[in-house]
């Protein structure tokens, strides 16, 4: 883990603390500590998905990869998939989608009709795109980058990452209490990660009381601010924060009656 990690995970649970009583001594608003729990929780997420990032870009700079020939990319790959323990696949793909997984080499699918390859072979960088991994089957967010020689895009290198994991992570390095829900949406208003795993990519807007549908409209239309709503009966506070690398939401709310 990289170092602002362990400093973002290991001050978070202090601040949360300190947010939570604050919020019960004044009835139900989040103290100015709620808002820097916020922002480590959502760094440590940064973090993780930018580490895997930059390990990629490092690799796409490589002759093995530029070369086009997955024997030559994949042992690097592979150690790649070693340290990253929320990788579903790491793999490499040709201009026109065809494929191949640390897992499985050549895959049968193409990655010529998800919507984040035309912008990665257009010379992009991805992060945050949600998919259900065509190799896996798993809920995953993608990581990619371009390959390039000199200006002409050869391929992309990618690593899907688990959700499931990546909101392991959180939990994991946060010890969130109970009452403390943490959860992001992506631009579309559809879920990435969440505490509780089976609600990761359903749509909000879509469950709960009118409310919730306000509330998600109201942190798609803002870049941070809080909001209020009920969900499955309980009264809830959520501060939240637009995040300039995914572009998704992230928000932590507390269940206040």
């Amino acid at each position: 883990m990289h170092r602002r990690q362990v400093i973002a995970a290991g001050a978070l649970l202090p601040l949360i603390s300190a947010g939570t009583a604050a919020a019960a001594a004044d009835g139900g608003s989040f103290s100015t500590d709620g808002h820097v729990a916020l922002k480590a929780y959502k760094g440590l997420v940064e973090e993780h998905l930018a580490g895997a990032l930059n390990a990629l870009r490092v690799l796409a700079a490589t002759s093995d990869a530029q070369a086009g020939e997955w024997p030559r990319t994949r042992p690097a790959l592979k150690a790649l998939e070693a340290g990253l323990t929320s990788a579903a696949a790491v793999w490499y793909a040709q201009p026109d989608g065809a494929y191949y997984t640390t897992a499985g080499d050549r895959a049968a699918d193409s990655l010529g009709d998800r919507e984040y390859f035309p912008k990665v072979m257009a010379g992009a960088d991805v992060e945050g795109s949600l998919v259900i991994s065509k190799s896996t089957g798993h809920r995953s967010v993608i990581v990619a980058t371009p390959v390039r020689t000199g200006s002409r895009v050869v391929g992309a290198l990618g690593v899907s990452i688990r959700a499931r994991r990546l909101g392991a992570l959180v939990e994991e390095r946060t010890n969130l209490p109970d009452d403390l829900v943490f959860y992001a949406i992506d631009a579309r208003g559809q879920t990435a990660i969440h505490k509780d795993p089976d609600r990761m990519f359903a749509f909000p807007s879509d469950m709960g009381d009118e409310s919730l549908k306000a509330a998600v409209k109201t942190m798609l239309s803002s870049s941070r601010g809080s909001v209020s709503y009920r969900f499955q009966g309980t009264s809830r506070i959520a501060l939240f924060e637009e995040s300039e690398l995914t572009a998704w939401r992230f928000v932590l709310a507390k269940i206040v009656g």
